[in-house]
């Protein structure tokens, strides 16, 4: 049994030395980014204009904050504004709607479903192939015998961040 063992751990610090020898570095990141960093140094992060029909006008600046403060603290590319960025993110706020849910006993929506959709263009200066045109859906339900205005901000926020990690996962994780 010790022999087994002598031989399994032989093996395990040959292969470590031999990797660690050749450069061969595993590297694990907890946010889910695939990027290599002797590659990719820069980021433009565009604007995403509302080109819903229905506005809210806070959304935009709302969803931007969340994607640039994301970006930033889950890699480490510089934020450059300039076409000239190895990767670029930019798009448009295209969807922002209401719609009933659960319907109770007398008929009425008990509950309302808030939906943004952003479509993103994500260009890779660099690999081509990696360019993505997609559109990302997240949304919210509340009580319908809540007033819009009184929980809209906090759900453009909640609603934000899930896009945000929807956005980036298909982009910088390269899943």
């Amino acid at each position: 049994m010790t022999y087994k063992f002598s031989r399994l751990l032989s093996f395990f610090i040959l292969t470590v030395a031999a990797c660690c020898a050749t450069g061969c570095v595993p590297r694990y990141t907890l946010n889910g980014s695939a990027i290599n960093y002797d590659i990719y140094k820069t980021v433009d992060i565009g604007y995403f204009p509302i080109r819903a029909a229905l506005v809210y006008p806070p959304l935009q600046q709302t969803f931007e904050n969340e994607l640039l403060n994301y970006v930033t603290k889950n890699t480490r590319l510089q934020e450059i504004d300039s076409n000239n960025a190895d990767l670029k993110l930019e798009g448009e706020i295209t969807g922002y709607s209401l719609s009933p849910q659960a319907v109770g006993t007398n008929a009425y929506a008990t509950e309302t479903r808030l939906t943004i959709t952003v479509r993103v263009k994500y260009t890779d200066n660099k690999n081509p192939a990696n360019n993505i045109d997609q559109s990302f859906s997240a949304y919210r339900q509340f009580d319908s015998s809540l007033m819009l205005t009184d929980v809209q901000d906090e759900l453009c926020q909640q609603i934000s961040e899930e896009l945000v990690n929807l956005i980036f996962n298909a982009t910088f994780g390269n899943w």
